[in-house]
């Protein structure tokens, strides 16, 4: 499957349908770059009037996570992906809308090419910054991934 916005948020109706119901909407895709939107609204909120956490980091992952599937069907190999770790900092009620962004594209594409050579899996951070309509940064969510080309 070509990797495009449309057929990543209609793929996510069917085999992510907790994101889409929630909102979450591949917004713009580039080789370098993703930005994943969401908004805050009943079905995603917290007690406190502002986007539950959970919310918050699906849309952060997916905007690391679709980089990797688009790096990986550029490489034309069959690469296994995987989040090891995960870290979060929130600093403001995330409320509206929010912009999720991964500039990660590049190095993604690294460390498939290392894992071609080397036939050893590679581990690589990938950063997605929350920010609100306001531009006010709210969340910044860090994801590992490990990435190895099957033999």
């Amino acid at each position: 499957m070509k990797i495009t916005t449309s057929k990543i948020n209609t793929f996510m109706f069917f085999k992510l349908p907790l994101g889409w119901w929630s909102g979450m909407r591949v917004k713009s895709l580039t080789d370098t770059t993703a930005i994943v939107k969401i908004t805050h609204k009943w079905i995603n909120q917290n007690p406190f009037k502002s986007m539950f956490w959970a919310a918050q980091g699906m849309a952060a992952e997916m905007s690391t996570g679709v980089l990797v599937m688009q790096e990986i069907e550029h490489s034309k190999r069959k690469v296994s992906m995987l989040v090891t770790h995960q870290e979060s900092d929130f600093f403001k009620k995330a409320t509206g809308t929010v912009l999720f962004k991964c500039q990660g594209g590049s190095q993604i594409r690294k460390a498939i090419e290392v894992s071609v050579k080397t036939g050893e899996g590679q581990v690589i951070t990938l950063i997605s910054e929350g920010v609100n309509e306001d531009g006010v940064v709210v969340s910044n969510f860090k994801f590992q991934w490990s990435l190895k080309v099957k033999q």
